[in-house]
């Protein structure tokens, strides 16, 4: 239980190995120049480590209160920083989630490592770390090759949403789940739509924007990830 004695020794090592973890996590998200990264999550751990540093002094010094309120309150309230990385563009593609979630795992690390809890403050930044880099390599192979994606595109002066599905279908592909976005597009008078793309065969994320952008039909399009 030594470890979990507050004193000066203690608060130094729990605060060092927040800034350390901290800084871990938000380093793959400053490499992929993101809103939240090295500094911001290092203070969200380091922040959290503290109020549950604080927490214990409390419940110790006083010998009352409960010893996980304010580790209660970082929880929910960590919401509104995660919310501010959260961006959704005038297309409906929405960015930012991984970081919103990197930031809240960052906050209950630096919760466990503000108790003493080394092994689960640890065990859960390796985790955390290999989510956001390791897994990250996965989920590009398995998203870049699927029989479905969902797509915004505006169609050109001229054409309908009929031509394009016409020359979709020519092509074996096949327009589903078609909303009308008329409010979207930056340009006036411009028919804007989300719809779901689908074809039999897999499909390379590339090759279908390449590819969409290339019909007579689309003035533009973007691949909603």
């Amino acid at each position: 239980m030594v470890l979990r004695e507050l004193d000066l020794t203690q608060i130094i090592i729990r605060i060092a190995i927040a800034m350390v973890v901290g800084g871990l996590i938000g380093l793959d998200r400053t490499l992929k120049n993101r809103p939240a990264g090295i500094r911001t999550h290092m203070l969200v751990c380091i922040g959290s480590a503290l109020v549950m540093i604080t927490n214990q002094y409390v419940y110790q010094a006083f010998e009352s209160g409960d010893p996980v309120r304010l580790g209660a309150q970082v929880v929910s309230g960590i919401g509104f920083l995660g919310a501010g990385t959260i961006l959704t563009a005038h297309n409906h593609k929405i960015t930012g989630l991984t970081t919103a979630a990197s930031l809240w795992a960052s906050a209950a690390v630096g919760l466990a490592l503000g108790i003493g809890f080394y092994e689960g403050a640890i065990v859960g930044s390796i985790a955390i770390i290999i989510a956001v880099t390791v897994l990250q390599v996965i989920d590009d192979k398995l998203d870049s090759k699927r029989q479905a994606f969902d797509l915004y595109f505006e169609l050109k002066e001229g054409y309908d949403l009929a031509d394009l599905m016409t020359t979709l279908q020519s092509r074996g592909y096949q327009l589903e789940r078609i909303r009308l976005e008329g409010d979207t597009s930056k340009q006036k008078n411009v028919d804007a739509f989300v719809a779901k793309l689908r074809s039999r065969e897999f499909m390379d994320a590339d090759h279908i924007q390449m590819m969409m952008l290339g019909l007579d039909e689309i003035r533009y399009c973007e691949i909603m990830l």
